[in-house]
């Protein structure tokens, strides 16, 4: 009865199904690895602001990754040129960042976004930042750039505004060596709002978190649909073989390979014999 699973095109079905059941559960559970990673650094961001930790030299939070980003950073230096950041919404609100070129005590200059205020962009409203030598202490940032939510990278602005902050876009700007990051200050400063840290690039609950759980999701379903496939292929072929044991089927007309034979014509009639005149 079961013999026709040692046959080549069930050896074909077989293969098939013992290479596509393991690779199924291993993307499955490598994209499961990644949900759960990105929950967890979502927990980890979660439990620790930067206000629950003392501020830290500049220099020694660089390079920005996962684990310093966000983190309250120092330096100091004078301000110089001041610029908007336009479209930037806050709670909900349309407003815009202010943002001051910081020529650090180091000679590079630091990108710090001293606060935001609602509205469209106007530098009348913009607070002018203070003179002389100032300590400045802000939660860090990695640059921005074209594919960070909720930039202006259409460009097209006004002189005295930036769409993206970062060393790319301020580089034909200042003439100094620039940070690769720049400061989001956390205190009230000149009656505007401080602008929240954001989380670090690939990390927590967005988006692609649940883009991964449901490539989760669809890796096992495939699983499924293997193995069900495969037994109603199964299942076919024994009732298949259960009716041509019964007699159910019809047997075939002709062997395999031989033509059918047509039947031989029927003989003509006999003519009608013609009746002779009297």
């Amino acid at each position: 009865m079961h013999r026709f699973l040692l046959t080549p095109r069930w050896w074909g079905i077989n293969v098939f199904v013992a290479l596509a059941i393991p690779f199924c559960l291993f993307m499955g559970t490598w994209q499961l690895g990644r949900f759960e990673d990105r929950v967890g650094s979502h927990k980890e961001a979660s439990a620790e602001r930067p206000a629950d930790r003392a501020a830290e030299p500049l220099d020694s939070l660089l390079p920005v990754d996962t684990k310093t980003s966000g983190r309250l950073a120092s330096t100091a230096g004078e301000y110089g040129q001041q610029l908007l950041v336009p479209e930037r919404d806050l709670d909900g609100k349309p407003g815009f960042y202010v943002l001051t070129l910081l020529r650090t005590d180091s000679g590079k200059t630091l990108p710090v976004v001293r606060g935001w205020l609602p509205g469209a962009a106007d530098p009348a409203k913009a607070p002018a930042p203070p003179a002389g030598r100032v300590e400045v202490t802000g939660a860090l940032q990695s640059s921005e750039n074209s594919g960070t939510k909720g930039v202006h990278a259409q460009g097209g602005l006004p002189p005295g505004q930036l769409g993206v902050i970062g060393a790319a876009t301020l580089v034909n700007l200042v003439h100094d060596p620039l940070y690769d990051a720049w400061l989001t200050v956390q205190t009230p400063v000149d009656g505007m709002t401080p602008v929240p840290a954001k989380a670090p690039n690939n990390t927590g609950l967005d988006l692609k978190a649940f883009q991964n759980l449901g490539y989760t999701g669809e890796w096992f379903v495939f699983v499924v649909f293997v193995l069900f496939m495969w037994f109603r292929l199964y299942r076919r072929e024994v009732e298949t073989l259960r009716d041509a044991e019964a007699g159910l089927l019809p047997a075939p007309a002709a062997a395999a390979g031989t033509p059918a034979t047509d039947p031989a014509p029927a003989a003509d009639p006999a003519p009608a014999t013609a009746r002779p005149a009297e």
